[in-house]
């Protein structure tokens, strides 16, 4: 339950503390005192966004901190999921910079707005008059009934199956689209692959063809200079080697006469040796080259379509085209497994459609349980409230399609006069008729919650007297089980209470301020009798709020 909060700097606030207690906890105090700014207070440290607008004094931060008795609601796997340290009394604490940076935290540690408030989920329901105009949403009326069938864990399976689908469609969707386009692509695909695979390109030809063309055009000046040389080196008229072997013989001669003689012979011999070697490699090589038309042909129409390719392809060479043609086979290979893809999909979303249905047929059904239990218990407290010929009941309507929360629509009818069709509570009902309705709805609440508290911002709002004093009552009961805070402008309701704060504003010499107090009995008494009769307090007055306040003991 809560048990106190802080609050500094805030709108009309410039510091208060209130301790809060179990029971029925009564907030009053005149129009403008200040009650919605306590509320916007504790919705802060709940999670709620704000930015400098919230600061009394622009200057300095705002700091609100609420303490939370939770050691009996069994919470401690949140902590434990969110990394968080336990404590019996939790604190949450949240700061406004003057430059609106927020800061959050848990019991010290730094968190952030979202895992503030799924901690909210776990320890208060806040109930305003705006939410009461949320009755007649359809989302609201469909969450209300899920919180009387109590299968959160079955709608959070639902949930992730249900998100799982829909990214799975839509991954199928993207899918189809991309074969539809990647089939119409299919043939001019092929068309390239085909072009570059029939040349059956290796990685370095274009070199090699483009040197033996050039050899192959220039066969007769190549022959002709070979036989040339060949002749200079061996002919009989002009031989160079023969001559050289003449110039050996010639030195051996005489190598006895002179020390260089040898060194001579030796090096006359090795160049002798080596041009009779080149003599015969172009002898070998003159024989080879031969003028043949048919191969300068083909290597002509070969490089012609390689150079063809490359300037299609806008690439200069062969590495670059076996690139381009692996490409195209992945792009081949990858249209022709979109068939295979797309069938494993359906498979897939077959299976995760039939899941669906049996968890939102089961969803459904749990519902459908509960409904006639909603509706007696909500007709059987608006009779109590003064309206003895309402009627209330509660539809489900199919969907086409899957929705977050199932396959159906939930709307709730009503009809406060006898013999009067129901109809939708946004056509027929009245502030009044609303207020009855959604304290008739949260009483029933009470029972399947194990919310620690409640709060009630001024929810018996189009009520007054018998009736004012009837809901007070439900309200009452509503506190045996939880902590109940409710904001009230009836007398009726507020002494009902098993402790009543009074919210009051004082001026200064330079500002309004804020401030809060736990009333005595003698305060309450006269707090309750000026509720009945204004400011000037009548005898009468004042005993008719000892009367109430007598009846609620």
């Amino acid at each position: 339950m809560l048990q106190s909060i802080y609050i500094q700097n805030y709108a009309l606030i410039n510091e208060l503390e209130i301790d809060f207690n179990k029971g029925l906890n009564i907030i009053t105090g005149e129009t403008g005192a200040g009650k919605s700014i306590l509320l916007g207070a504790l919705s802060l440290v709940l999670g709620q966004r704000a930015d400098t607008s919230v600061l009394k004094d622009k200057t300095k931060k705002c700091f609100v901190e609420a303490k939370f008795q939770i050691k009996q609601y069994k919470i401690r796997d949140f902590f434990i999921q969110n990394d968080l340290d336990y404590e019996d009394l939790t604190t949450i604490r949240r700061e406004i910079t003057d430059n609106g940076k927020s800061r959050a935290f848990i019991n010290d540690t730094p968190v952030n707005l979202a895992i503030l408030k799924d901690l909210n989920n776990n320890l208060i329901d806040i109930h305003s008059q705006h939410e009461s105009l949320l009755l007649g949403d359809d989302h609201f009326q469909l969450s209300l009934v899920d919180s009387f069938a109590n299968h959160q864990e079955l709608l959070d399976n639902y949930r992730n199956k249900f998100e799982e689908y829909g990214i799975l469609t839509s991954e199928y969707k993207k899918l189809i689209n991309n074969a539809d386009k990647a089939k119409a692509d299919l043939d001019y695909f092929q068309f390239q692959f085909n072009q570059l695979e029939a040349l059956k390109l290796v990685e370095g030809e274009q070199e090699e063809l483009e040197a033996e063309l050039e050899k192959l055009n220039h066969a007769e000046e190549i022959k002709l200079n070979l036989s040339n040389s060949y002749n200079l080196l061996s002919s009989e008229d002009i031989s160079i080697i023969s001559n050289l072997k003449q110039a050996k013989n010639s030195i051996e001669s005489i190598s006895k006469y002179i020390k260089e003689g040898d060194d001579l012979v030796q090096r006359i011999d090795s160049a002798y040796i080596e041009l009779q070697d080149i003599n015969n490699e172009i002898e070998q090589l003159n024989e080879r080259i031969e003028h043949d038309p048919a191969r300068i042909e083909f290597i002509r129409e070969r490089l012609d379509n390689i150079y063809s390719l490359q300037q299609k392809h806008k690439v200069a060479t062969i590495k670059e085209l076996i690139k381009i043609k692996e490409e195209l086979q992945q792009k081949l290979d990858s249209i022709n497994s979109y068939d295979f893809e797309t069938e494993k999909i359906k498979k897939e979303l077959n299976i995760l459609y039939d899941e669906l249905i049996a968890l939102v047929n089961h969803i459904s059904e749990d519902r459908k349980n509960v409904i006639p239990k909603i509706e007696n218990k909500v007709v059987e407290i608006l009779q109590q409230l003064g309206i003895p010929n309402a009627g209330f009941k509660v539809e489900q309507i199919p969907s086409e399609e899957f929705l977050p929360t199932g396959k159906e629509i939930i709307r709730f009818l009503f009809s406060a006069n006898k013999n009067v069709a129901l109809e939708e509570l946004s056509k027929v009902a009245s502030g009044g008729e609303i207020s009855r309705l959604m304290i008739s709805i949260k009483s029933l609440v009470v029972e399947t919650t194990t919310l620690p508290t409640i709060i009630f911002d001024e929810i018996d709002a189009g009520t007054s007297g018998e009736i004012a004093d009837k809901m007070g009552s439900i309200i009452k009961r509503m506190s045996e089980n939880m902590q109940v805070i409710n904001i009230t402008h009836l007398p009726q309701i507020a002494s009902k209470g098993d402790y009543h704060y009074l919210v009051y504003k004082k001026d200064n010499h330079e500002t309004t301020n804020t401030y809060i107090k736990l009333l005595s009995w003698e305060e309450r008494i006269n707090e309750i009798a000026k509720m009945l009769s204004g400011e000037a307090l009548s005898d009468a007055a004042i005993k008719n709020a000892r009367v109430l306040l007598s009846k609620s003991e």
